[in-house]
């Protein structure tokens, strides 16, 4: 009787070893919310802002690959580096073991792309836009903006933040990296070149970001 005790026993510490190494409908479920893209698509309500009250964003509306995400992004850069991809539309903001933010972008229409490596030298929230003479030369209704400035505000074609670019002998570049009250350009070549967000996502960049020459700025085409 002991004996066949003793055999049920081990019968039934056997078949929870095996459950252990069996994938289940549960297991299959745990690992599934492991390894899933971690994505923010209800980030984008209202936000009040330094006294300014930005709208939401019908983010239905956008395509989901250009969401808020953190995904899986294998890369020699160092954490804290961004990465523009403007081919597809991407911005990544590298993060350590393998991973990085992911946002949707805004690019430059053809003949005012740019490609290369610069870094943030400093960055502004809610900033005051000057159109560069040769917008203006283009667009005379922007002309009034290149001495005074146009004021921060939602209209304000830079958003809520933007980081400036310069390159490596210290020199501004002219392109930024910045919000947009235009979401519905994300994922188009729509500007003047520089790389636009939603404004939702350029406060979540922005804080991410410390500028200096260590926060590398790399916009591949």
């Amino acid at each position: 009787m002991r004996f066949r005790n003793l055999l049920t026993m081990l019968g039934l510490v056997a078949s929870v070893g095996l459950a252990g190494c069996t994938t289940t409908s549960d297991g299959s479920k745990e690992v599934a919310e492991t390894t899933k893209v971690e994505i923010f698509s209800g980030s984008y309500g209202k936000v009040t802002d330094a006294g300014f009250a930005l709208p939401a964003i019908p983010i239905e509306k956008v395509n989901k690959k250009f969401h808020r995400q953190i995904v899986d992004y294998s890369t020699s850069e160092k954490p804290g580096t961004v990465v523009v991809d403007t081919r597809e539309r991407f911005l990544y903001y590298v993060l350590p073991r393998g991973k990085a933010v992911r946002y949707g972008i805004g690019v430059g229409k053809q003949g005012f792309a740019w490609k290369g490596e610069a870094y943030i030298a400093w960055k502004q929230a809610w900033p005051t836009w000057h159109p560069p003479k040769e917008m203006a030369a283009r667009k005379p209704d922007v002309a009034q903006y290149v001495e005074k400035g146009m004021d921060p505000g939602l209209r304000n074609p830079l958003g809520a933040r933007a980081m400036y670019l310069f390159n490596e002998k210290g020199q501004d570049t002219l392109f930024r990296l910045h919000g947009t009250p235009e979401w519905a350009s994300i994922g188009t070549a729509a500007s003047s070149g520089c790389i636009r967000l939603m404004n939702q996502d350029v406060i979540d960049l922005y804080n991410r970001v410390t500028p200096g020459k260590s926060a590398k700025v790399v916009v591949q085409q």
